[in-house]
C-alpha cells in the first residue's frame, strides 16, 4: 500500500481495530553497578524469555548504551498487570532496575521487520 491509499476511510477501519498494551521503560537503578548485578541482569533475561514464550512480552528491546535506560519493552497486558509481573522481576526486587509502564494502543500483528 502507498501513502496516496492511505484514505481517512481505510484509517477509521484500522484505528478501530487497535487493542491496549503497555510500554515498559526500563531504568538503570541504584544498585546497577553492585556486584554479582550481571548475574541478576541475566536472569531478568532469562525471565524476558520466559514472558515471551507465555506471550505476555510481545517486544523487547534492551539498550546496551551509556545513559540511564536500559530497555523498552511492549506488554500484551493491563498496566496493571505489567506492574504486577515487573513487580516480580529479580531485577526490580534487587534494585538493579527500575520502571516506568504506561499505557498505550497498537494494530494487532505490527512486529519488527525480519
Amino acid at each position: 500500500m502507498t501513502d496516496s491509499e492511505i484514505t481517512d476511510d481505510y484509517m477509521r477501519e484500522m484505528m478501530g481495530t487497535s487493542k491496549p498494551y503497555s510500554i515498559l521503560i526500563l531504568k538503570k537503578g541504584p544498585n546497577y553497578a553492585m556486584e554479582g548485578a550481571d548475574k541478576i541482569i541475566w536472569e531478568h533475561g532469562r525471565r524476558n524469555f520466559q514472558l515471551r514464550a507465555d506471550g505476555r512480552l510481545a517486544i523487547v528491546l534492551p539498550i546496551r548504551a551509556e545513559g540511564e535506560l536500559s530497555g523498552v519493552g511492549v506488554f500484551n497486558l493491563t498496566p496493571d498487570e505489567t506492574r504486577e509481573v515487573m513487580d516480580e522481576d529479580p531485577g526490580v526486587k534487587a534494585g538493579v532496575l527500575v520502571y516506568e509502564v504506561h499505557s498505550t494502543r497498537s494494530l494487532p500483528g505490527d512486529a519488527l521487520p525480519a
